[in-house]
C-alpha cells in the first residue's frame, strides 16, 4: 500500500448534531475540515424559517497528509463518532466531489440545491397546511422557486392553487 505525498480528503462521521462541535475541534488540532450546509426551511408553530443544516447530516470532510499528521487522533476528537475507512486505512475522497460541492456554494457558503418538483403532473396529492388542509388534488406543476400549483376539485370543478411547497404533501 503506497501513501500519497499530498494531503487528501477523508471522511469523518460525527455524533448526532455535533458536526458543528468536530469540526471545530479538529481545527485546534490543525486539520482543515469542511462541512457543506444548504439552507433548509423548517415550520414548527405556523411559522416558517430557514437555518443552515448539514448537507450530510452526520458527516464531514477532513484533509489529512498521512505521511506528515497523525490521523489516528481523529478517532479520539470530542464529536467525533469515527473516521471513514476501509479496513485500517482511511477511504480518500475524490477531490472532484469537493470541488463540485464549493462551486454550488453561494457568497454565504451555503451549497444550492437543484429545487425539481417532488411530484409529476398528474399525481394525487394532499394539502396538509393552511385553509385547504386535508384536501386532495391534482399535482398542475412548480408556479415559481417555493411555491406548487395545484388542481383542486371544489363545488364540481377543478381550481387551480398556488401553495407554498411545503403545503402538499402525495396522497
Amino acid at each position: 500500500m503506497s501513501l500519497t505525498a499530498a494531503p487528501a480528503w477523508y471522511v469523518v462521521q460525527t455524533h448526532v448534531n455535533a458536526e458543528l462541535k468536530a469540526a471545530a475541534h479538529l481545527a485546534r488540532q490543525g486539520y482543515v475540515t469542511y462541512l457543506p450546509r444548504y439552507l433548509k426551511q423548517r415550520r414548527h408553530a405556523r411559522k416558517v424559517d430557514s437555518v443552515a443544516t448539514p448537507l450530510f447530516p452526520r458527516y464531514l470532510f477532513v484533509t489529512i497528509d498521512r505521511l506528515s499528521q497523525r490521523w489516528r487522533s481523529i478517532q479520539s476528537t470530542i464529536g467525533v463518532a469515527q473516521l471513514v475507512c476501509n479496513g485500517d486505512a482511511p477511504s480518500p475522497v475524490p477531490e472532484s466531489i469537493i470541488a463540485e460541492l464549493r462551486k454550488r456554494e453561494d457568497e454565504r457558503g451555503l451549497v444550492q440545491l437543484e429545487l425539481r418538483p417532488a411530484f409529476a403532473p398528474g399525481d394525487k396529492v394532499q394539502v396538509i397546511d393552511g385553509v385547504f388542509a386535508a384536501c386532495f388534488g391534482l399535482f398542475e406543476g412548480m408556479a415559481d422557486r417555493d411555491r406548487v400549483a395545484i388542481l383542486l376539485d371544489l363545488l364540481g370543478r377543478k381550481v387551480r392553487l398556488v401553495l407554498d411547497g411545503g403545503s402538499v404533501a402525495a396522497a
